[in-house]
């Protein structure tokens, strides 16, 4: 992969800012957008703002960014069918609405699975949906040594009252990748359903829906250099016999019927030339299944991510003091994305991010949502600071980074 050619795409990475070319290692909160993205939107909303249904040509148009939209989503995931995507506004916002409407013949005696390694928005929306109808809640701890699900601990949890287990397929936080798959057949040999948050993973593994075999599956798009975009993969079956809230005269057949209201067109559009533009890095022919181009394109930037983990890592261990939260071994590289939780002896973790700030580094500190995760480290009141390197980052951005940290070390 090219890094040097795939930065000049971005602007954000090519501009100054009080004299410096900033560094972003907030990747995980939001990655940049590449020109192609920003044009497929400004051209969209410029020239065919519109609804669906019209008979005029913008309204058209409104309704082919929308098919092909789908099929961008039905490539990136995996899916079978164009008609297992449904949009909206972020992954929260769709987990909200569809763990209601999922869990509409919850009981008491039924149970639900959360875990501590996910981001809330894929624990609060099941709990509070479980308390809504008396069903009792079991949240799994994480393996503090490495961060990573304790599997044991969520099969152990496993009976014929589970009805749905919610797990993350990559922490947001410590970057634990998740092997989905094996839980997935666990949880449908006691006949649950399972929700896959795949918002942290999407932008640095390609997504496979159909071979980890998940019922239900959620990102979002400003992860993964798009605009402000969520989606849900669901198994079409289960789609047809779920009856979401809606408004009576919308349609009953799925996916349309879970997308309540007006969607963002202009993000949708956006959404296509996110896609097109992981396919094209892949540099084989267009004339390819896209599918296969995006596996290309994924296969390269492992390769170079799992080279920023393995020089992070390494200049990590030179830093007196600092403590990191996840993956170390550097055999088990694949096992994790280029994300580093991690506290700096004496130094406040606001100070750290000030810091880095002043240097014109892009980096946060908090829970970031991961509450779980902070609460069985004991950081709740502390949280952490988060480095999260994209494709597009490199070792001597990382290099930069360490300077500034050793200075405060110093």
């Amino acid at each position: 992969m090219n890094i040097a050619a795939l930065r000049e795409k971005f602007p954000a990475l090519n501009q100054q800012v009080d004299g410096l070319t900033p560094i972003f290692l907030d990747g995980p909160g939001g990655a940049q957008v590449p020109s192609s993205v920003l044009a497929a939107m400004t051209d969209y909303l410029g020239r065919f703002n519109a609804n669906l249904g019209g008979a005029y040509f913008s309204s058209k148009k409104t309704t082919a960014v929308m098919s092909e939209a789908r099929a961008a989503a039905r490539d990136l995931l995996g899916a079978a069918s164009s008609d297992e995507i449904i949009f909206g506004p972020n992954m929260t916002t769709l987990t909200f609405a569809m763990s209601r409407a999922i869990s509409r013949g919850w009981q008491a005696g039924d149970e639900v699975i959360v875990t501590a390694l996910d981001h809330y928005s894929n624990v609060s929306s099941w709990a509070q949906a479980a308390a809504d109808k008396g069903a009792t809640v079991h949240q799994v701890p994480l393996v503090e040594a490495d961060c990573t699900l304790d599997y044991q601990a969520l099969f152990a949890k496993l009976s014929p009252r589970t009805k749905l287990v919610a797990l993350t397929h990559a922490s947001n936080t410590t970057g634990s990748i998740v092997d989905v798959k094996k839980v997935v057949e666990a949880a449908h040999k006691v006949g649950a359903l399972v929700w896959v948050d795949a918002v942290h993973f999407t932008p640095h593994e390609l997504v496979d829906v159909q071979a980890i075999g998940c019922d239900f599956l959620a990102c979002s798009s400003y992860k993964f250099f798009g605009p402000h975009l969520g989606m849900v993969f669901g198994r079409h079956q289960l789609l047809d016999a779920i009856t979401p809230y809606k408004v009576e005269p919308a349609t009953n057949l799925a996916p349309n019927k879970f997308e309540t209201g007006t969607q963002s067109f202009e993000a949708l559009a956006g959404f296509v030339a996110t896609v097109e533009h992981l396919a094209e890095l892949s540099g084989l022919s267009p004339d390819l299944p896209r599918r296969q181009r995006l596996a290309a394109t994924y296969s390269a930037s492992k390769q170079h991510e799992m080279q920023l983990s393995q020089y992070f890592l390494e200049r990590a261990a030179t830093v007196p003091g600092l403590r990191i939260f996840g993956i170390t071994d550097p055999a088990r590289l694949a096992e994790r994305t280029p994300t580093f939780a991690f506290t700096l002896e004496g130094v406040a973790n606001r100070a750290v991010s000030e810091a880095m700030a002043a240097a014109g580094i892009c980096l946060g500190d908090g829970n970031f949502y991961a509450l779980g995760l902070v609460r069985q480290l004991g950081l709740e009141e502390s949280g952490i600071v988060r480095v999260g390197c994209m494709h597009y980052n490199t070792t001597e951005e990382l290099a930069r980074f360490f300077d500034v940290l050793q200075g405060l070390v110093q």
